[in-house]
């Protein structure tokens, strides 16, 4: 045997081990609102898309599954892809709601969780043009939460347990679903500290201005530069001082939450970003820790709120629970093989990440310290990142299966774009010409003009959030793919059921406006661009060219 590690060797390894597993511990009451709350944004999430199912999730629309695939580099995995019959795919939607509502009762609450999170990326695969980062976040924090004991508290899994229930749990899993967060966060501050729009406060008046996110407070709070400028740079200082939402721990964390949860909230009355706010805030949960409870429960006291009431109503509950069939397998053998399969799960997990992070970080030293290389900086930790995941075999195959079950990690969250926001406003215009001649805006179902839309109300171009998201698939896939052409397509076999005529010949064009900060407020004083999207003949018909002004 070798020499003994001195007493204060270890007495330091003891103390370390105990601040880490204190700043990553989950008290398991947080995993049970995660739950619900995760269950309840799967629910309302179906109900939203369910309001373009043909348009967006059959062949009849504009994506049918032969364009995915087609588009898709990757072999994505998808439930959905197995059927293209209307009324399949809308029992896989119901389907998928009933194991939301299992998880967020807590019944088999593993088994749902991994059921979940398949549908969740099988759903985000049958449409890839209509996501956004909150899909990403979303699909990440749900795979984490398979390793999780999700249904520890609150739950029937609970109600049937013959064992007592842990508190909180700190292990390699609440780690990494922690870490998620404050890496999303931290490396968005990161892409905007390079950028003096952001350092300046000048980001947030601009992004405000862009009509066609802005919406409810949006309007009104753009009148206020001012206080746009002084919240642009409170909510980039938070992104650079994420980190402190783990190494800050218990109370400490408090003021941060309630900043980021703030400025959450902010964004959903403010800009259009589908599901973002309410996927973070769901995320920010996971940084409540015990004291959180103690408090509340003082504060329940305090309000003279009567605890027996609530225990009536979870008798009744539990009462409820009990008549559903408790999870087989429950002996003590079966419960150390499974529990021996999770922790190999884990093990291969954090193993992979671990390789993937050794490599990552060897070839970008290589790059950096490559001293002939005319390079900068930048651009050498660029390249050595996109060669690492490009050439290197053990990282290539690991990156390939990360991207067909929707868990690949984003090398930089460019939420609001970066490091420079965005400062265009846009809407689209679709000359078209009908069989008579007659020339239409097919797009706004209007005449021919590139005047703004709906009185200027860029936002109300699109029925739903995720129609924006399209659009902007439409706007890239010019140069990428066959979306644009699918989609003139449908408008000239739908412009014939819709008017009783047919269209030749549909041209798209994207007008882009430069905000600036002296534009904020006036639309009119702006630049224009008109962009071409694609050019198409309708039928048999050519592609012609119906030109913008100029």
């Amino acid at each position: 045997m070798g020499p003994a590690l001195p007493p204060s060797l270890l007495e330091s390894g003891h103390r370390l081990r105990t601040a880490l597993r204190r700043r990553v511990r989950i008290d398991t009451r947080t995993l049970a609102v995660f739950r619900v709350v995760v269950g309840l944004l799967v629910v309302a999430d179906l109900f939203l898309r369910s309001r373009n199912f043909t348009y967006f999730y059959t062949d009849d629309g504009v994506a049918p599954r032969s364009l995915v695939l087609d588009a898709t580099a990757s072999d994505p995995f998808s439930i959905y892809h197995l059927t293209t019959d209307p009324t399949l795919i809308a029992a896989l939607f119901v389907l998928q709601g009933l194991i939301a509502v299992q998880l967020i009762v807590g019944y088999r609450t593993r088994i749902a969780t991994v059921l979940t999170f398949l549908f969740v990326v099988s759903l985000d695969h049958h449409n890839p043009f209509v996501l956004s980062y909150a899909d990403t976040l979303f699909r990440l924090l749900l795979f984490w939460a398979i390793f999780l004991p999700l249904g520890e508290r609150w739950s029937v899994d609970a109600v049937h347990a013959d064992r007592d229930l842990r508190p909180s749990v700190a292990n390699a899993a609440t780690a990494l679903i922690t870490g998620q967060m404050v890496y999303m966060y931290f490396t968005n501050g990161l892409i905007k500290s390079q950028s003096d729009v952001w350092t300046s406060g000048d980001a947030a008046p601009l992004v405000l201005g862009i009509d066609e996110i802005t919406f409810l407070l949006g309007d009104t709070v753009r009148q206020v530069p001012a206080l746009l400028e002084l919240g642009g740079l409170i909510w980039f200082t938070l992104l650079v001082c994420s980190p402190l939402l783990i190494l800050l721990p218990g109370r400490w964390r408090y003021p941060l939450i309630a900043l980021f949860a703030a400025g959450h909230l902010a964004f959903a009355v403010s800009v259009r970003i589908g599901a973002f706010p309410y996927v973070a805030l769901a995320g920010l949960l996971l940084f409540l820790q015990t004291p959180f409870w103690d408090d509340l429960q003082r504060l329940g006291r305090y309000a003279g709120i009567d605890p027996d009431r609530f225990a009536a109503r979870a008798t009744r509950l539990e009462r409820g629970a009990n008549r559903l069939p408790a999870a087989g397998l429950r002996s003590e053998r079966a419960m150390r093989i499974r529990g021996h399969a999770y922790t190999l799960a884990l093990g291969a997990v954090v193993v992979t990440l671990l390789f993937v992070a050794a490599v990552m970080v060897f070839n970008v030293g290589a790059a950096l310290a490559d001293d002939a290389s005319d390079q900068s900086m930048e651009e050498r930790v660029e390249g050595a990142v996109d060669e690492t995941l490009a050439e290197t075999t053990g990282v290539k195959r690991v990156e390939a299966t990360a991207s067909r079950f929707g868990i690949d990690q984003p090398i930089g969250w460019g939420v609001f774009a970066g490091p420079d926001p965005r400062t265009t406003d846009r809407y689209y215009v679709f000359p078209a010409e009908t069989e008579r001649g007659d020339v239409v805006d097919a797009y706004n179902d209007r005449e021919l003009t590139y005047e703004r839309p709906h009185d200027g109300k860029l936002q109300k171009q699109y029925g739903t959030y995720r129609e924006r998201f399209y659009m902007n698939s439409v706007r890239r896939g010019s140069v990428q793919n066959a979306v644009p052409d699918r989609l003139a397509d449908h408008i000239c076999e739908q412009w014939v059921d819709d008017h009783d005529e047919e269209l030749a010949y549909v041209n798209m064009y994207a007008v882009h406006e430069d905000v600036t900060y002296e534009t904020v407020t006036e639309p009119g004083d702006r630049e224009r661009e008109y962009l071409d999207i694609s050019y198409h003949g309708c039928g048999d018909n050519e592609p012609k060219v119906i030109d913008p002004p100029e």
